[in-house]
């Protein structure tokens, strides 16, 4: 089974996933162990995603990385896999049903010891942290009414070279549709609007599965 990006023919995605480097056989086991979950795997993250998500790993070398919403582990085993040594990634979730499915292949893939899974509301888990910024790379991608409350929190712990993740941002096209009032559509609007007005910092919301941000500090 396919994650395609929302923005991509068939075609165009078959061509994208010929000539992206792949997914390892733990991923593509987790892809499929997902999508046995039936309408609830559209919640993972696409392969080539991952392995966007796990360049950027290898060329920020982040100490400490948050994941926001873990779902069944593929865009953890994507960052973990690529951590340098003595680097961790916190995981926020709070489903032991799907972290279980993600706990099983992050012992297969070999990174379970850098992974630290805490399944608890989010927010309690970020607002628990040092305040000192510490985290060098982030990931959102969890309930949508939360975005910016998870943003924030990250910001304030964010290194000076540190990058966040955040998914969902075009929501299938609709957020440019003034026709869409959802509920779930105006909080990724409202969210997309706070970010691009934080003067604090830069954004580039790009059309990578269904639409990726990837935020950091504005340098003097």
């Amino acid at each position: 089974m396919s994650f395609r990006s929302e923005f991509l023919d068939d075609a165009l995605d078959a061509y994208i996933q010929a000539h992206s480097t792949g997914p390892d056989e733990v991923q593509r086991d987790l892809i499929e162990a997902t999508a046995a979950l039936g309408d609830a795997s559209i919640m993972q993250i696409s392969s080539a995603q991952g392995a966007l998500m796990t360049m950027l790993t290898t060329l920020l070398e982040p100490r400490f990385a948050v994941e926001v919403g873990t779902f069944t582990g593929y865009s953890a085993l994507a960052v973990a896999k690529a951590l340098p040594p003595g680097g961790r990634l916190l995981c926020c979730d709070i489903s032991e049903e799907w972290t279980a499915i993600a706990r099983e292949h992050w012992k297969r893939a070999g990174v379970s010891d850098r992974i630290d899974l805490r399944i608890a509301p989010a927010l309690d888990t970020l607002r628990s942290l040092p305040e000192e910024p510490a985290v060098d790379l982030a990931f959102i991608d969890a309930d949508k009414a939360s975005y910016i409350a998870y943003y924030e929190e990250l910001v304030r712990r964010l290194s000076s070279r540190g990058v966040i993740l955040v998914d969902n941002t075009l929501w299938d096209g609709h957020v440019a549709d003034p026709g869409r009032t959802d509920t779930t559509t105006e909080q990724l609007r409202a969210f997309n609007a706070h970010v691009v007005a934080d003067e604090r910092m830069r954004v580039a919301l790009l059309p990578v599965g269904d639409g990726l941000s990837m935020i950091s500090r504005r340098r003097a």
